[in-house]
């Protein structure tokens, strides 16, 4: 297994696979606060089964090159996670999410994760387009995007159902040539020496 460092204060990203479910629920157990409220991602992880399942959709999809999971631990304990809820190379287009259990919060746990995320999307794998969606009220996740440096593109008006009720979602985006500038690395120099 890897893990890839988020920096000095012991964080790492992980990817998340099935045999995770136990640390897995147990997290988005104290994660849930945070995440119900804007989506439903941990709503479908409510004991082993669920947790597993959610997993192992995440380990299909990678396999299937059409998304991907990964955990951020802090200190050994997982404590969130970022992922691509879908991932379409031959469009050359991608969508990132992030989530966080309150304990975590106020370190830029999300942020570099995030921008690992997305360095690994636009130079190894050739992504366009990087899309975050966010709840209108979610000011946390949108004060995310504008630290990404994406583009506020617009809001799908009552684009999901969650809860027993519509909701809006605001898109955001980054382009490939304008994470390269906001980098500072051109095309086809990966960003970590690989």
């Amino acid at each position: 297994m890897f893990a890839i460092s988020l920096g000095d204060d012991r964080a790492e990203l992980r990817p998340l696979e099935p045999w995770h479910a136990e640390e897995f629920l147990a997290h988005m157990d104290r994660a849930r606060s945070l995440v119900d409220p804007w989506i439903p991602f941990a709503s479908y992880a409510t004991d082993p089964d669920s947790a597993r399942a959610l997993l192992r959709k995440y380990a299909e999809k990678q396999a299937a090159d059409t998304g991907r999971l990964y955990g951020i631990w802090r200190e050994g304990t997982l404590v969130g996670g970022v992922l691509f809820p879908s991932f379409d190379a031959e469009q050359r287009a991608c969508e990132i999410g992030v989530w966080l259990e309150p304990a975590a919060q106020g370190h830029g746990l999300i942020t570099r994760a995030a921008e690992r995320l997305i360095d690994w999307a636009v130079y190894e794998r050739g992504i366009h387009r990087v899309e975050w969606h966010a709840s209108p009220g979610n000011t946390r996740s949108i004060a995310v995007a504008e630290r990404l440096g994406m583009t506020r593109d617009g809001v799908l008006r009552q684009s999901y159902f969650y809860r027993g009720e519509r909701h809006d979602s605001e898109i955001w985006s980054v382009l490939a040539p304008e994470w390269r500038a906001r980098r500072g690395r051109p095309a086809g120099v990966a960003p970590y020496g690989g």
